[in-house]
């Protein structure tokens, strides 16, 4: 089923379990207002929001360790017999104004049970109460922490969404930066253009049950604050092909009724035409970060192929 060099459709139907959860969700209220001005209000009059509590359950599950990177809290879950071969550094989604998601911690308790991986999940400040700058700084220095007692050959930076947005851009700055490096890249959903400026993008939002190109905008401007959203620096589809080289091996995994597909086939392209061992996967009628509807026959085989990724 290629659709390209890159680009790879694993489903050509949503499974049942998808097209049922897809409908519930879809009679839900979005996190986000669906119009720029009603965002910006809703974010105006709100209470710093906090992060979904980590279920007690994992406590006794997983080996825990809480700790502080820039002054955030980082929670690492390791599996029960010990620290996994790999380490993954994940970053969660929530367009970089929400705290993580209580439907975050299944997804991490996925990847930890199915992969046997420890996985770092930064707890990180959310703009605008907090700035792009505080975010970078917690991700640089979790990776730091993380790579002097991990070998960085084993390290796998992972990221929903604007999550997917963060572990990216740790990696590029990683890479200019010529220090330890991680050995692979994976993409969820990643959020890679903030101004979100391909026409193409337009006939999706129709299919997309949870994103809007309004709000997004709105978002992209808060996290760029004074700097042009539209850059390499806000945003990394327009990353320099020699930087792009630069990247280890990357997998994205996106659905067809998501927003970000029409960035994410671009991004690809880009990538593989900078020589990165990159791959697009595909999901015929998935929505935004489908992965973390973890019982889908959809999200099952996303880290079927994750856990394909780390074994290469």
């Amino acid at each position: 089923m290629l659709t390209s060099a890159t680009t790879q459709l694993r489903f050509v139907k949503p499974s049942f379990a998808m097209r049922a959860i897809v409908w519930l969700m879809s009679k839900r209220k979005s996190p986000f207002e669906p119009t720029a001005p009603a965002f910006e209000a809703q974010i105006a009059a709100r209470k710093l929001p906090t992060d979904a509590p980590m279920p007690e359950k994992f406590r006794g599950k997983f080996t825990i360790d809480e700790w502080e990177a820039a002054g955030q809290r980082v929670v690492t879950l390791h599996p029960k017999g010990g620290p996994g071969v790999w380490h993954m550094l994940y970053f969660h989604g929530g367009g970089f104004v929400l705290p993580m998601f209580k439907e975050h911690w299944p997804l991490v308790e996925a990847m930890v049970d199915r992969l046997g991986v420890s996985v770092s999940v930064p707890l990180y400040e959310v703009v605008p109460e907090s700035t792009a700058q505080r975010q970078d700084e917690l991700a640089d220095a979790a990776f730091a922490n993380i790579a002097q007692t991990h070998d960085p050959a084993r390290i796998i930076l992972n990221g929903d969404s604007a999550g997917g947005h963060m572990a990216l851009s740790l990696a590029l700055r990683l890479a200019k930066a010529g220090g330890p490096q991680p050995a692979k890249l994976a993409l969820f959903a990643p959020w890679l253009d903030l101004t979100m400026a391909d026409p193409a993008i337009k006939p999706v939002e129709e299919h997309d049950i949870m994103l809007k190109i309004e709000p997004l905008r709105a978002m992209g401007q808060m996290l760029a604050g004074h700097r042009d959203a539209g850059s390499a620096d806000c945003s990394p589809l327009y990353t320099a092909k020699e930087d792009l080289a630069a990247l280890p091996p990357t997998r994205i995994w996106t659905g067809r009724h998501d927003l970000f597909i029409i960035d994410s086939r671009t991004f690809a392209a880009k990538l593989s035409d900078a020589g990165v061992d990159a791959k697009l996967y595909e999901y015929e009628g998935a929505p935004h970060v489908f992965m973390a509807i973890v019982p889908t026959r959809e999200a099952k085989d996303c880290l079927g192929l994750l856990g394909d990724f780390l074994a290469e």
